[in-house]
């Protein structure tokens, strides 16, 4: 199916009451909902929503007899009305209000678990002015989908758009609990791996790549699971399920306290590493800027 653009509008007053009420129905995907939440009739959230689709020639929504559902051209002005009501919020929360000053930063399941709240008590202690706000990270490639003040991803510094500061590198080892080793009967060498279940993260390459490193590209295991959250493969090692690809530093702390093993000191090393990401200006705000040295200052820390 073609995709459907929305239509250039002329140099106007854009209809802020109507594209209000079309954020509303559009995250809610209902005009009852809407309507509640906007303290209006949904008779109103219909009638704003058909004008906008009678001035711009398209449609929004497609109704159905229960629910409503958006089209493509409604999914995009979804999409933009999002980051426009979040960057205008932000922006009263940073700049406007009195007292504390709010900084969001969106970070990934496991750096935010394992590398970022551990030390988030030493910067409110450092400054106790500004709030940081965290925020699920999902994986972008490019300005336009980034959601918050500041951002921590995972990648090779190219992202169209914004400032890329590489933070630290991180190695991948094969990585159980000693309760798993001892039931399979140990690990000696790497070709062990085939009597042992693994779990692969997002993909499966951390684990093509180590297998290449020790010659084993063609290593079958005994059974393969892939899940997206990081935090969950790491509790699933350390419940004994599986053998996974710590990642290091991140899961040293487990390794020294014996919760986790590592039975191979070869390790794999991607090109890809943590970065802090931000749009080109943003740290002229000084609270943007404060969180942003911080971590790049925490990030030297880690080894």
């Amino acid at each position: 199916m073609k995709a459907h653009k929305l239509p250039m509008l002329p140099h106007r007053r854009l209809p802020l009451t109507a594209l209000r009420t079309f954020e509303s129905a559009a995250r809610l995907l209902s005009f009852k909902a809407a309507a509640e939440e906007l303290h209006v009739t949904p008779q109103s959230v219909s009638t704003q929503i058909r004008q906008l689709e009678a001035d711009w020639g398209c449609l929004l929504f497609v109704r159905q007899t229960r629910k409503i559902a958006l089209t493509d051209a409604g999914r995009s002005l979804a999409r933009v009305m999002g980051r426009a009501l979040n960057d205008i919020r932000t922006e009263v929360e940073t700049y406007l209000s009195s007292g504390r000053k709010t900084v969001t930063l969106a970070v990934g399941p496991i750096f935010g678990l394992r590398w970022l709240l551990p030390r988030l008590s030493k910067f409110y202690r450092l400054h106790p002015h500004i709030e940081v706000v965290l925020h699920h990270s999902p994986r972008i490639t490019s300005a336009e989908q980034m959601e918050t003040m500041v951002m921590i991803d995972w990648g090779t510094g190219d992202w169209s758009g914004l400032d890329a500061t590489r933070l630290f590198e991180v190695t991948f080892v094969p990585t159980l609990s000693p309760a798993l080793l001892k039931q399979n009967r140990g690990m000696k060498q790497p070709s062990d791996l085939s009597r042992y279940p693994v779990i692969h993260k997002w993909d499966r390459e951390e684990w093509t790549s180590w297998l290449k490193l020790v010659g084993l590209g063609d290593l079958k295991f005994a059974q393969e699971v892939t899940m997206r959250d990081s935090n969950i493969v790491m509790q699933a090692a350390l419940d004994g399920q599986s053998v996974i690809m710590g990642t290091f530093p991140l899961i040293r702390s487990e390794v020294e306290s014996g919760r986790l093993v590592c039975p191979f000191d070869v390790a794999y090393h991607p090109m890809r590493a943590y970065h802090l990401l931000t749009r080109p200006g943003a740290r002229e705000a000084p609270a943007v800027n404060t969180v942003c040295e911080w971590i790049e200052a925490e990030s030297r820390l880690t080894n």
